[in-house]
């Protein structure tokens, strides 16, 4: 495969994770939908300068873009992926002891999904005093119908930040289980909006490092929601 190819190919399959279409990666990039459309069927030799402002479209450094992560191009079909409602795939535990709010999110994420979670988080964070609860997040189950990784949708990304601003500032720290390099890079970008990457600590590895790794950050030795 040529390297224009590559690329396009590489353009479609995080634009398709992240359930954008060309349109949208047209109007957040400020490219035109048939320029995006030539990048992705590799017939435009892109610029630099086109390239940081697709990067910055997908939330995400440009260096990610030619990262060895690779996912399917399936378009990722947002009202049939979503049918089980959130309440059935949002889970959380207390730890009153070690004063640590565990959550577990699984399937894809919406607007209305995040609105649900939030007013859940933030009646939890109002009993504790600021910069007293931990927070531990697992997203390792964020996937599709065809078992591949999902990332956080533009809406759900404006108001994760708005999310973050009201529970995680007032919080300790935030250990977050990914389940992708580019949902790292995705955080790193909302944290960075939202002012609390000094708190945030996004984790991608395989299962048995990361927990051990969270488990370490935490102070815990274990958890009742987030196991192995």
């Amino acid at each position: 495969m040529d390297i224009l190819a590559e690329f396009g190919s590489r353009v479609k399959e995080l634009r398709a994770r992240s359930g954008i279409s060309q349109e949208l990666l047209a109007h957040r990039s400020e490219l035109d939908r048939t320029y995006i459309s030539g990048v992705e069927r590799g017939m435009r030799n892109i610029s630099l300068v086109n390239i940081e402002k697709i990067a910055g479209a997908l939330s995400v450094p440009m260096n990610y873009l030619f990262s060895n992560e690779r996912f399917t191009s399936n378009p990722v079909f947002l009202k049939k992926e979503a049918e089980v409602p959130i309440s059935e795939r949002f889970k959380y535990h207390l730890d009153w002891d070690h004063k640590l709010l565990t959550i577990q999110i699984q399937g894809l994420v919406t607007g209305a999904n995040v609105d649900y979670i939030s007013k859940i988080w933030r009646g939890i964070v109002s009993n504790f005093a600021e910069g007293e609860l931990s927070v531990f997040v697992d997203h390792r189950d964020m996937k599709a119908g065809d078992g591949v990784p999902v990332v956080f949708f533009p809406e759900v990304i404006e108001k994760a930040v708005v999310l973050q601003q009201n529970v995680i500032a007032g919080s300790k720290k935030a250990i977050v289980l990914c389940n992708s390099e580019f949902m790292v890079h995705q955080l790193n970008y909302m944290t960075s909006i939202s002012g609390v990457r000094d708190k945030t600590t996004p984790l991608y590895d395989t299962d048995k490092q990361m927990l051990g790794q969270a488990y370490e950050l935490l102070e815990v030795h274990g958890n009742e929601l987030i196991k192995l």
